[in-house]
């Protein structure tokens, strides 16, 4: 059995730790929130929190983060208390299919927690999620907006 604490709850799975932390948070817990995009950390549609790292759970061994903070984007905020980026996709309207959007929050929130107001530089060098539909002006437009304006300038 590993322990894991996926959104402040722990959980006692039996699984293989060399299982993907994805398919343990999609399969085993029933959190599914977080996506399966590629299966090799490129698109990171996949991303997590690990304690305070963004990570990527689909080539993330659930054994290498037993007993460590895991947050997926169930627990980033609340439809009664959206967490600020949140907020901004709404009214920046970021989405198109949707699918990319679970990681890019959680990339980005995770980006946030060491760089409170990013340039587009920051988040170009930072933030590898690929979005298919092509959102990034208005990925950006809701950083700054989230960040009280940071994100515009270069």
């Amino acid at each position: 059995m590993i322990s894991l604490t996926i959104n402040g709850l722990t959980h006692e799975v039996d699984v293989p730790s060399e299982m993907p932390l994805l398919w343990v948070i999609r399969d085993v817990v029933g959190l599914t929130g977080t996506k399966f995009g590629c299966g090799v950390a490129q698109c990171g549609c996949c991303t997590v929190h690990v304690g305070d790292d963004a990570v990527r759970s689909c080539v993330t061994s659930v054994g290498s983060v037993a007993g460590k903070s895991i947050t997926t984007i169930e627990a980033l905020g609340t439809p009664e208390q959206p967490h600020a980026l949140q907020q901004a996709w709404v009214e920046e309207e970021v989405p198109q299919c949707g699918y990319c959007q679970s990681g890019q929050l959680m990339a980005i929130s995770g980006l946030l927690k060491t760089n409170a107001h990013p340039t587009n530089d920051d988040l170009a060098q930072s933030i590898t999620n690929i979005c298919r539909c092509g959102t990034y002006d208005r990925i950006r437009k809701a950083v700054a907006r989230a960040t009280g304006g940071g994100g515009q300038q270069s």
